[in-house]
């Protein structure tokens, strides 16, 4: 059964408050995020008490969505990795382009994308386009596991999925990041194993 929370949003509040600029939390197959539009990302450091030299991440419902942003050179191994492990907890980091860049890592040229496997989740984000994001934690705390413990990180931010989130695996996402033709580097071991 749902519970009723006062933060919960509903489809047109929810967009409207993330285009108002609102960062807000949302449940993922890992670890619940924080999470702006791309635009917006800049808050998330701050409230997160993060260093700006640690990227954001880029989640969408699907590849398409976010393959827009990945520079030729590296887009036919990001498709292949995506069709192996997406929907999955698979970063992806990759060289990309646009404001999307600066947005999620001003120092640097490459942008973390994932595809989560929630079905709510994609929904959402089908819905919100592709969201800027990070766990929902503050920087050297434990993560969150739940909407409760997301909330108390975040008390002030609306949540976009009904609540009582589904329970996440707790384990965060493996890392890859692409180097050249064919050549990925694991940059961290997570739920999955790449190879």
């Amino acid at each position: 059964m749902e519970m009723s929370h006062p933060l919960v949003l509903d489809e047109v509040l929810m967009a409207s408050k993330l285009d108002s600029g609102s960062a807000a939390l949302f449940p993922t197959d890992t670890l619940p995020a924080l999470a702006a539009k791309p635009q917006h990302a800049h808050q998330l450091w701050k409230l997160k008490r993060r260093p700006i030299d640690k990227p954001l991440i880029l989640m969408g419902s699907k590849a398409e969505d976010l393959f827009q942003y990945v520079l030729p050179i590296a887009l036919q191994d990001s498709w292949e990795m995506s069709k192996r492990f997406w929907p999955g907890a698979l970063t992806i980091v990759v060289p990309a382009l646009g404001e999307v860049v600066n947005d999620l890592n001003p120092c640097g040229s490459s942008v973390g994308m994932r595809v989560p496997n929630l079905p709510a989740t994609q929904l959402l984000l089908e819905k919100t386009g592709p969201l800027a994001t990070t766990s929902a934690n503050i920087a050297g705390e434990a993560p969150s596991l739940d909407d409760e413990m997301a909330f108390s990180f975040f008390p002030n931010l609306p949540l976009l999925a009904p609540v009582p989130w589904e329970t996440a695996s707790g384990t965060a996402s493996t890392i890859l990041e692409w180097k050249n033709e064919g050549s990925w580097e694991i940059l961290r071991i997570g739920a999955v194993n790449p190879f």
